[in-house]
Parts: structure tokens; sequence; C-alpha cells
């Protein structure tokens, strides 16, 4: 067990304590405004950082968005060019079915003997004397010739009459 120190010690200790005790505050005081500076440092980083991944979240965001947009512009292009080439097909096709019509319009019995005798005559020229040459049931011929065979039909003439017409077919959908 300590004894109490006499009144005396205890007077000439108070200096010493004082001292201890302003020492102590001081150190306090010291750790506090370092502890202070640190959070304050540390605050201060999270929130650079913090913007700096904010900024590099909006320009990834904005590539992002960019190649959203690219991937949605390709697509309505390719929609678009579908469309086009579908309406472009439909027009081709009715070009063919009325050129087709006037045709069997035209191919009547007053010109059918001689354009019969016309269309026989290209077909031995083409596949040989020996070809056998039928009248097709829509008008025009077929002929054959063994394994080949040569198609005179009006149907197959006026389709390929229509596909002669080549790029002048574009100016129905490009005027």
């Amino acid at each position: 067990m300590t004894q109490p120190l006499p009144h005396q010690a205890e007077a000439a200790l108070a200096p010493v304590r004082t001292a201890l005790l302003s020492a102590a505050a001081a150190e306090a005081r010291e750790l506090l405004e370092r502890a202070d500076r640190e959070a304050g440092a540390l605050i201060a980083e999270a929130r650079d950082r913090a913007r700096s991944l904010l900024e590099d979240a909006r320009r990834q965001g904005e590539r992002d968005g960019a190649a959203a947009a690219r991937g949605i512009r390709a697509r309505a292009r390719g929609t678009a060019r579908a469309r086009e080439l579908a309406t472009r097909g439909r027009i081709y096709e009715d070009l063919r079915s009325r050129a087709l019509a006037r045709v069997r319009e035209a191919w009547d019995a007053t010109t059918r003997p001689a354009d019969l005798g016309l269309l026989r005559s290209r077909a031995r020229r083409v596949l040989g004397p020996d070809t056998e040459v039928t009248e097709a049931p829509g008008g025009g011929v077929v002929a054959r010739l063994a394994d080949r065979r040569a198609d005179y039909t009006l149907e197959a003439l006026t389709a390929r009459a229509v596909d002669r017409l080549g790029a002048e077919v574009e100016t129905l959908w490009s005027a």
C-alpha cells in the first residue's frame, strides 16, 4: 500500500503536476489537430476519387451510349434497306406482270402462227434440227433435245426482256 504524501510534498509537486497536465493537454491538442488534418486529407482524397469515378463512369456511359446509338442506326439503315429492296422487288414483279399481260394481249390469232414459226426456228437453231418443239399452254414454245431445254414461252421471253432492261429499270424507283 502506498502511504499518502505529506502536505508539503504535495505542495512541492504541484508545479510538476501542472507542467505534466499542461504537456498532456498540449499533446492531446496536437493529436486532435493531426487527426483532424488526416481526416480532412482522407475526405479530400475520397472526394477526388469519387469525382474521378464519376467522370470515368460518365465517359464510359457516353461511349456505351454512342455504341448503342451506332447499333440502332445500323439496324435502322438495314431495316430501311430491306424495305427499299422489298419495294423494288414488288415494283419489278409488277413490271414483269404488266409486261406479260401486254405480250399476251398482243399474242393474237393473226400473228400467232408466224410468231410460233419464228420461235420454232429459233429453238432448232439453238438446240439442233432434231429438237422436239411443243406449243406452251400460256403461249410460246418449249424445246427439248436430249438433256437440253430451251424455254421460249411468253412468260420466259417477257422475263428475259425485262431483265435485259438492266439499270434502266431503276428509273422506276429513283425518279
